[in-house]
């Protein structure tokens, strides 16, 4: 598709606005002798193409062999910076106007103090598009569209090149123009533009018909078929909705574990959308490498970013996916087999007879280490705030709070070294930790497992002197189902982001470490190797990629289930109540199924059931 891409030429008809960023350093802010009030000293300034620019930027940036710049500027300094920045990146801004009177350029510029966003100051709120200007702008696009692959029409203010007038001409020349395929995204005007395919966001669609924003499919729905062209309905992280001739296709959002800035993420997504379409992609593909490039802008913080072909197809590699994310967040839309617990999120993903299965340790089989969070949590909370949280500003405990929550709830599953090497960038993200004090991944992991220890030690010593047995410390009939799946020939493979010595000791020490004839699995320290990752690639390079479909993976953790589901596996999500060690965790549930669970156990009370499922049995 790439390859395709420099061949193609695509139009951009919209606002072309310049974002500017001034960095303040209030430490050199000084009282005005002629107003009393505090000035706010400016340390740096960022400039970037926003809006249709950013638009623009976008394909230019994916290696679109033409991109013309179809819009008005000011004849003022903001102008020839944009215009600068336009060529720089390799746009053809010759079809850009400039109007000297009653416009000025669209500048958003953003004021931030110590990470935080200030009131934006804006310019161009009271431009008047005059008639050459209009006149010499549909000259442009009448005389370069017969070479365009597509036009993309970006409305983004209200005060822009959109007026009536010049909507209606545009779109009587485009419907002389029907080969030549048209991509509508716009604040106020979507319904108008016949002819084209169209983004919009879930909010805007909702206003448009009169739904509510829960009602996504009934929105795509209905403005599809009132459009009669492919529709694309975002929805922010619960993905995007496709309409193509009556059909809908779901397209999941990405699932991003760090900071994000979300400033430009609706062009990116209409940037590659529109791409893909100029290379002849489906609707539905098309969808997808728009999510891909907003997956890859929005990691760029404080700057309205672009990606490169390099960055969407790492993303398009390594990247996890947030599926099904209305059942996710509501248990009333769950469908349970038959009157049993077992929940069926996905039938075609659970579908065959097993031949070998991956089992996570903690939360799925072990209890022993029932309460990890709470160690971890305190732990990172501590650390961001440099060992002191005592002396933190209050004001940010709450978001630091929350931002290890967030954090931890995203990455269970995953090796401890790798969840280390996140609280380094997020102790970076918060400053108060100076870069010479901070602790490498390894050294923050020891220091984790020190306070940890204690927690399956003690369990172990109180199994040993015959306080504890083993239903206290395993998920209820975990081991019985362990023993019935070897007795049907199943493989069994024991995988964990806890470190490897220590899976294998307590698993030996609870007794059920001979049941793994796959061998047992943790963490090296290596965070170039997930130990998950690695053990489910191999297997299903053993067992044929067309064979996936008889490789099981039971955990109760994203990690194990989104692995599964990129290889084609089935993938049982263990929602556990770790506590009571049997029955729901509402909390899990919801993220397992975001992670793109097939299936969806509370315990492994119903094991009998679960056999005949897997085993082709019973039909979902």
């Amino acid at each position: 598709m790439f390859d395709r891409i420099t061949r193609c030429s695509i139009g951009v008809a919209g606002d072309f606005c310049l974002d500017t960023y001034h960095f303040l350093d209030m430490s050199a802010s000084e009282q005005s002798l002629e107003t009393g009030l505090f000035t706010r000293p400016v340390k740096s300034t960022l400039r970037s193409l926003g809006g249709a620019s950013n638009v623009a930027a976008n394909l230019a940036s994916l290696g679109v062999g033409r991109v013309y710049a179809f819009g008005v500027r000011g004849d003022d300094p903001d102008g020839i910076v944009l215009s600068e920045l336009l060529r720089k990146k390799g746009i053809d801004d010759s079809p850009l106007q400039v109007q000297q009177e009653k416009w000025d350029t669209h500048v958003f510029t953003k004021l931030y103090d110590d990470g935080r966003e200030l009131e934006r100051i804006d310019f161009g709120n009271f431009n008047t598009l005059n008639a050459v200007s209009e006149e010499n702008l549909m000259r442009g696009i009448r005389e370069l569209l017969p070479e365009m692959d597509l036009l993309i029409i970006n409305q983004q203010v209200y005060r822009g090149i959109h007026t009536p007038g010049f909507r209606k001409k545009l779109i009587a020349l485009l419907a002389e123009f029907p080969s030549v395929l048209q991509l509508c995204d716009s604040r106020a005007y979507s319904d108008e533009f016949d002819g084209s395919m169209r983004k919009i966001n879930d909010e805007e669609g909702a206003r448009i018909c009169g739904l509510s924003v829960s009602r996504a499919e009934e929105i795509v729905t209905t403005l599809g078929s009132r459009w009669n062209r492919p529709t694309f309905l975002t929805r922010g992280e619960k993905g995007s909705l496709v309409w193509s001739k009556g059909d809908i296709m779901h397209i999941p959002a990405l699932q991003i574990y760090g900071k994000i800035d979300t400033v430009g993420a609706g062009d990116s997504m209409l940037a590659g959308i529109a791409v893909a379409l100029a290379a002849g992609e489906t609707p539905e593909d098309s969808a997808r490498c728009g999510t891909l490039v907003a997956g890859v802008t929005v990691q760029k913080l404080n700057i309205t970013g672009t990606a490169t072909p390099e960055e969407v197809l790492k993303t398009a590699e390594t990247g996890d996916y947030r599926y099904h994310p209305d059942k996710a967040g509501s248990l009333s839309l769950a469908e349970y087999f038959r009157d049993s617990e077992i929940e069926i999120i996905r039938k075609s993903g659970s579908k065959g007879t097993i031949r070998c299965a991956v089992f996570d340790h903690d939360g799925t089989i072990s209890c022993l280490r029932q309460g990890w969070e709470r160690v971890m949590e305190p732990m990172m909370i501590r650390e961001i705030f440099g060992g002191a949280p005592d002396s933190a500003v209050q004001e940010d405990v709450p978001g630091v709070r929350k931002r290890v929550e967030e954090y931890i709830d995203a990455t269970t599953g995953i090796q401890t070294i790798s969840q280390m090497s996140g609280l380094v960038d997020m102790i970076r993200e918060f400053g108060y930790v100076p870069e010479e004090n901070l602790l490498t991944p390894g050294e923050y992991k020891e220091m984790y497992n020190r306070e940890l220890i204690g927690l399956p030690e003690g369990r172990i010593a109180r199994y040993r002197r015959g306080e504890l047995s083993l239903e206290d410390l395993t998920m209820k009939n975990a081991v019985p189902f362990l023993r019935a799946l070897k007795e049907r020939g199943v493989v069994l493979y024991l995988v964990s982001g806890t470190d490897e010595e220590d899976v294998k000791n307590e698993a030996e020490a609870l007794g059920y470490a001979d049941l793994f004839g796959g061998g047992i699995y943790g963490s090296e320290g290596n965070m170039a190797q997930e130990a998950k990752a690695v053990v489910m690639s191999r297997l299903i390079r053993d067992i044929g990629s067309g064979d996936a479909g008889s490789m099981a993976t039971f955990g109760d953790g994203p990690v194990e289930i989104r692995e599964t589901r990129k290889r084609g596996g089935i993938a049982i999500g263990v929602a556990s109540d770790e506590v009571r060690r049997y029955g729901l965790n509402p909390a899990k549930r919801t993220r397992l199924v975001l992670a793109g669970a097939d299936l969806i156990i509370p315990d492994f009370s119903q094991m009998d059931l679960l056999i005949k499922i897997l085993f082709g049995e019973e039909e979902l």
